[in-house]
């Protein structure tokens, strides 16, 4: 039997007053996702392992089945994999964001739906300024940026110190952003860098090194043309850089060694980080032209892309931003308007197609964490998953959504346990 995961980011919410105490799954147009519960199983997952964050980068690394114990290193070496930046042994990757400030504040985390394109014009010119050696051998920086997607960017600090305390941007709309400001872990009781090398930052340093970056870069890009021109007509800017989320190159078994049923994988994201998860699994990953992270990304090509993909492989594994961006911006409409696309131009073409082919398919649909529209952040919530193959035996749920999987029968799962279940279906 072959596998594929349909996950939804943030997809999960919570009941709202407009919706009449509803959740966005129990308002949503989603017939598919709703049949696939009713003909298959559900239950509740558990994605955030205790005392770590609720991102994306630890939820969908835990549904995949690894122990983040012992393989979490951040967002900053995954997605350095996805760009295809080799990290060295002494290479600290950050997920540096550019973001939008006005009045003192964190308005978005995506400096205003920020494109590639644009980006990368912005990342260039902050390499010419800010980038430094770390001393008079040519060629060896300490700093440099490193562009990724829209608004999802790579800082690499030659020794830097991952024992710090950082903000991630999506957490704090409409905050301060000065107390936000990195610190250094004093929790961990781990400065050994500064004692082995004298090229090696202690995490004080490396604090004090970021901080320095981000208050630069806001100068920086308050006089490039680009953001000259934003403000011009009104627009929000693209306005600082904002690291988080940083550490060393990981770990990882591939999904192969650890799983007998699978021997090729892939994996279909417009995000770095789930292309860096995929790649340290051992999956390829499969770029779609037209895919964006946001609402209008090529959902059709995705669905495809998936279709083609499980001729070959034995696991695949496609990841859909759009209703997790929806959620920070707090766009209830839109959120809606996500998950039924999800439904209807990923998940029906993809079901339609595994019907016809000769070797079994399971699908899974899951989301990796709640992002609740009024909340506008992550949270640390079970999410509700189900299961469906021909030949299942389903339970008594007959739609998906929140407060129906919780009488699914799987009942409630914890991290590992997911991944277990779904292959020894």
């Amino acid at each position: 039997m072959k596998h594929i995961i349909i996950l939804g980011d943030g997809m999960a919410d919570h009941a709202v007053e407009r919706l009449g105490g509803r959740t966005l799954l129990q308002a949503a147009d989603k017939p598919m996702m709703d049949m696939l519960a009713r003909e298959g199983r559900t239950g509740r997952l558990i994605t955030v392992p205790e005392g770590f964050p609720p991102g994306s980068e630890v939820a969908n690394t835990a549904i995949l089945g690894y122990d983040l114990n012992k393989v979490y290193e951040g967002r900053g070496p995954l997605e350095a994999a996805s760009i295809g930046y080799e990290m060295a042994d002494d290479d600290f990757a950050i997920r540096c964001n550019i973001i939008t400030i006005a009045n003192g504040k964190i308005i978005t985390h995506n400096g205003g739906n920020l494109e590639t394109e644009d980006a990368r014009v912005l990342i260039d010119y902050l390499n010419e300024k800010l980038a430094k050696p770390i001393n008079e051998r040519e060629g060896c920086e300490r700093v440099k940026f490193i562009t990724g997607i829209q608004y999802r960017h790579l800082l690499v600090i030659k020794g830097g110190n991952k024992h710090i305390e950082c903000a991630p941007p999506h957490d704090h709309p409409n905050e301060e952003w000065k107390p936000l400001l990195v610190q250094p872990d004093m929790q961990s009781g781990c400065d050994e860098y500064k004692d082995l090398q004298s090229d090696k930052l202690s995490s004080q340093e490396t604090a004090d090194l970021i901080n320095e970056l981000i208050l630069k870069s806001q100068e920086l890009l308050a006089k490039h043309p680009y953001n000259l021109a934003k403000a011009a007509r009104g627009e929000r800017q693209a306005s600082s850089i904002w690291p988080w989320s940083g550490g060393y190159r990981p770990s990882m078994q591939t999904l192969q060694e650890q799983y007998p049923q699978i021997k090729t994988g892939a994996v279909i994201s417009a995000v770095d980080l789930i292309q860096g998860i995929g790649k340290y699994a051992g999956l390829r990953i499969i770029k779609v032209p037209g895919a964006t992270g946001l609402a209008n990304t090529n959902y059709e090509g995705k669905a495809q892309a998936a279709i083609e993909a499980l001729q070959h492989d034995d696991f695949v594994f496609v990841h859909v931003e759009a209703t997790d961006e929806a959620g920070h911006d707090g766009d209830l409409d839109l959120k809606l308007r996500a998950i039924n696309y999800l439904d209807q131009r990923l998940i029906r073409p993809i079901y339609e197609a595994t019907q016809q082919m000769q070797e079994p398919v399971s699908i899974a649909v899951l989301p990796d964490h709640p992002t609740p529209v009024e909340l506008r952040i992550h949270v640390n919530e079970p999410v509700p998953f189900l299961i469906y193959y021909h030949g299942i035996e389903p339970d008594e749920v007959q739609t998906y959504d929140e407060l129906s999987c919780v009488n699914g029968g799987y009942g409630l799962l914890r991290l590992n346990q997911f991944m277990q279940a779904f292959m020894n279906e």
